[in-house]
C-alpha cells in the first residue's frame, strides 16, 4: 500500500472505481501493458524526423518508399 493510502486509511472513490474497472478488464482476460512512444513535441524528435525525411527524399527508392507510405496511410481504403 502506498504511503498516501496508508495515511488516508482507505482508497478514494476514484481509486475504487479504477480498481473495479481494471479488475473487470482482467476478469475479461485482458492485462495492462505500458508502452513508451517518442515525444513528438520534443526538439530531438523534429530533428530526427527532418533527417529521416531528407534521407528518403535523396534516396534512389524515394518513389517506391512514398508509394508504400501512401498505400498504408489510409486504413479505411477499399
Amino acid at each position: 500500500m502506498s504511503s498516501n493510502r496508508a495515511r488516508a486509511g482507505s482508497r478514494s472513490s476514484v481509486a475504487k472505481r479504477v480498481h473495479k474497472h481494471r479488475s473487470a478488464l482482467r476478469a475479461a482476460g485482458l492485462r495492462p501493458i505500458q508502452i513508451w512512444v517518442p515525444d513528438v513535441r520534443s526538439k530531438s524528435f523534429a530533428t530526427q524526423a527532418r533527417k529521416q525525411s531528407r534521407a528518403v527524399s535523396l534516396s534512389a527508392q524515394e518513389q517506391d518508399d512514398l508509394a508504400f507510405i501512401e498505400s498504408i496511410a489510409d486504413w479505411n481504403a477499399k
